[in-house]
């Protein structure tokens, strides 16, 4: 109980953000009511074969896996491991902090806390630790689903904090997906369709810390497709050691507001990474990016590329800093955030930023916010499209590139189908509008 007992009393010392601190610029957190929502008392669950079945195809819709993990609410409820699955690769579900037995590793990864931080360390319940012995290569990803049941309208509010953490040894390679769904969701994947529309309020706090060391390489993808009722505010941080690589992927397509901040911190020579994202926002959701790209040691690359498009009264938010320190010389940074406004109600904001503090380096950051290019929308036009079906090409089309580089094919090919279905709902919308 230690370790919880001291999160809670930083938590109870420290300030719920404001608006006033450049990372949640824009965000709205001002109107944000913590108190409405309470932890989860901590319990033993029993495995649902209704959860186990959905956690299954939400699984096989992205193709052969070396292992499934299952939690729901943040515990552990099942942990499959694939006949093909290497003996070194070890997949467990660690108790902490309740149990004083967090493997010590967690929390290692430097990413800034605040009090959303330490509410996480307070009430997180299972850790799902995925760790990959010295030159080991773990062909198939392991998939980690993370099923959300909301509360009910006798027990509104309830909060949640699914953490996990992929420890890997040198020299080894490794892919890792992670789905955060609601329980209730009745299809595989993908959703993009906000099929779970309930209203009732969920806060999700999810964490998850990646560590790549030297001459190792982690391929990682996060899908969220979370309920409207949702209120997520995410951490994802990495390291990434000498020789190293990550290959990150993010899909934001549910909630109501859905924060993520990735941390990633590159402290090898020559390590890289590559951080992708895709959102779209309809409705009224609101979907939160902030990103650091924190450059530590020389000759090290990351290149980052988010993309975006709201519609109807949606907005999205994107503030990324680039920071070059001392010593990173021969670093190599690429910062890239585009964004579609698809209505005239919905907004986007993109706050790109340097912080350089050596000489010969490379650095450039570029930012777009504007509608549909209207030559393309002429052009598909002229061709006897109908203008909301050209939107709908368009939007596929602005995507279609960053599904492309996607690190596994799956995923790749769920963003398309995820998109596609979106838009196609906007398009039956405005038909039946229109008709």
């Amino acid at each position: 109980m230690r370790r919880r007992a001291e999160a809670w009393e930083r938590f109870s010392a420290s300030n719920v953000p404001t608006e006033s601190e450049e990372v949640w610029r824009y965000s709205g957190i001002d109107a944000f009511d913590l108190d409405a929502f309470a932890p989860l008392a901590p319990k033993t669950t029993v495995g649902s074969d209704a959860a186990l079945g959905l956690a299954r195809r939400l699984a096989d819709s992205l193709g052969p896996r070396a292992g499934l993990v299952v939690t729901r609410n943040g515990t552990v409820e099942a942990i499959e491991m694939a006949p093909s699955a290497p003996e070194a690769l070890s997949v467990v579900a660690t108790p902490t902090p309740s149990g004083d037995s967090a493997p010590a590793t967690v929390g290692v990864v430097g990413h800034a806390r605040d009090a959303f931080g330490e509410l996480h360390d307070a009430f997180v319940t299972d850790v799902v630790v995925v760790t990959v012995a010295r030159k080991t290569v773990v062909s198939d990803p392991i998939i980690i689903v993370h099923l959300i049941e909301p509360g009910t309208p006798d027990d509104p509010g309830i909060s949640v904090f699914p953490h996990t953490l992929v420890d890997m040894d040198a020299s080894s390679e490794a892919g890792v997906i992670e789905i955060i769904a609601p329980a209730a969701v009745g299809q595989a994947l993908p959703a993009g369709d906000e099929s779970d529309t309930t209203p009732t309020a969920t806060l999700v706090v999810p964490v998850t810390e990646l560590l790549v060391p030297d001459d190792s390489h982690l391929r990682y993808a996060n899908l969220q497709v979370l309920g409207q009722g949702t209120t997520s505010i995410a951490v994802q941080a990495s390291s990434v050691g000498r020789d190293a690589s990550l290959q990150s992927f993010t899909a934001s397509l549910g909630g109501r507001y859905a924060r993520i901040r990735t941390d990633s911190e590159l402290v090898g020579q020559s390590g890289r990474t590559s951080l992708l994202a895709a959102y779209l926002g309809t409705g009224e959701q609101v979907h939160d990016f902030r990103t650091q790209q924190d450059h530590h040691a020389p000759r090290t690359e990351s290149q980052l590329l988010f993309k975006g498009a709201v519609a109807d009264r949606a907005r999205s938010v994107y503030s990324g800093l680039i920071r070059i320190r001392k010593g990173a010389r021969g670093a190599n940074a690429q910062q890239t955030n585009h964004n579609l406004v698809l209505s005239e109600g919905a907004h986007a904001d993109s706050v790109p930023n340097l912080d350089i503090d050596e000489n010969d380096v490379r650095c450039s950051h570029a930012s777009t916010v504007g509608p549909i290019d209207e030559e393309q929308r002429y052009y598909l036009e002229t061709r006897g499209i109908e203008p909301s079906v050209a939107e709908r090409l368009i939007v596929l089309g602005f995507f279609s590139d960053l599904a492309g580089r996607a690190p596994f094919p799956g995923v790749g090919r769920w963003v398309e189908e995820a998109v596609h279905r979106r838009m196609a709902g906007r398009l039956s919308a405005q038909g039946a509008t229109n008709g």
